[in-house]
């Protein structure tokens, strides 16, 4: 699954090589926290966060699959050094 997200997130991010991705696996639920560049933000989020909400919505779609509850979380790298 974090194949996908990995995807999708760097289909809109111009700093590829700057993205992390945290997992916490807790029972049946997984959070995967995305770590973007200020830059690369609002590309990623969207208007409106029309593009964070879709990306949750595969996810969702596709844990069915896995039995498992995605949690995706997007943040700013600056806001995690300060």
């Amino acid at each position: 699954m974090l194949d996908i997200i990995k995807y999708i997130v760097e289909q809109f991010a111009e700093n590829k090589d700057e993205i992390e991705y945290v997992v916490n696996e807790n029972g049946n639920t997984v959070e995967v926290t995305v770590i973007l560049s200020d830059d690369d933000m609002g590309k990623v989020i969207g208007r409106q966060g029309k593009i964070a909400k879709a990306l949750r919505t595969i996810v969702k779609a596709m844990a069915v699959k896995e039995n498992k509850k995605y949690e995706i979380e997007i943040k700013e790298k600056s806001a995690i050094n300060a």
